[in-house]
């Protein structure tokens, strides 16, 4: 059964990676343990942006960028494609506000463009038949809309992988899915990039 996999970046990360010793992760092998041998991996599709340094961390790009250039470089299926950040400024309520203050002025940054590059790809490989069967790994109900179309209108069979177990799996997407399945921290732990990536003097951050 030829496979397409779709990966939300920060989804993932946030979800299953966040905290732990597991950043340094091998996808195509993570996705091999959690599905059936049948499924055969075509491509790893892999959505992000860019993350900019802070005050507090500012390598934080430079260990993203060596991340996303040890997965290029070493897992043939996968293809990368960048949504981007967008920041404002917003007034927001306090948490515990006082007499004298109810409100503050802060900077809210979001992330933008992933989940539409995601859904938009989703479909247009179904439209295509480059796929068999979808794979998503998100736990973003954005992307229900997307799910149920190919569903519906293709027919092709739906994987959701949902990234660790801090949050119960959306309802929206697992109406859509054919099967879903969890990320382990097992799975992740035997699921690791070498170090270096061979054939090069690509190393896994030492902050890491």
């Amino acid at each position: 059964m030829r496979n397409y996999i779709y990966v939300d970046g920060f989804n993932l990360y946030y979800g299953a990676l966040k905290n732990t010793p597991y950043k340094w992760l091998d996808l195509k092998p993570l996705f091999l343990r959690i599905l059936k041998p049948k499924h055969q991996i075509l491509c790893i599709k892999y959505f992000t942006a860019l993350v900019s340094g802070t005050p507090r961390d500012p390598r934080k790009p430079i260990r993203q960028k060596t991340y996303l250039r040890a997965l290029q470089t070493y897992i043939l299926e996968i293809e990368i494609y960048y949504g981007h950040f967008l920041s404002n400024p917003i007034r927001a309520p306090l948490v515990t506000p006082t007499k004298r203050q109810q409100f503050a002025d802060v900077i809210k940054t979001e992330e933008k463009g992933s989940d539409v590059n995601l859904a938009v790809h989703l479909l247009n490989d179904a439209w295509l038949g480059s796929y068999d069967c979808a794979v998503i790994v998100s736990n973003d109900s954005d992307l229900a809309e997307s799910m149920h179309m190919i569903k519906t209108q293709h027919g092709k069979m739906l994987g959701l992988i949902t990234p660790g177990k801090r949050r119960p799996t959306s309802r929206q997407l697992l109406t859509h899915a054919s099967f879903a399945r969890y990320i382990r921290e097992s799975a992740l732990k035997s699921s690791q990039l070498p170090d270096p990536i061979p054939g090069t003097s690509i190393y896994k951050p030492k902050s890491w």
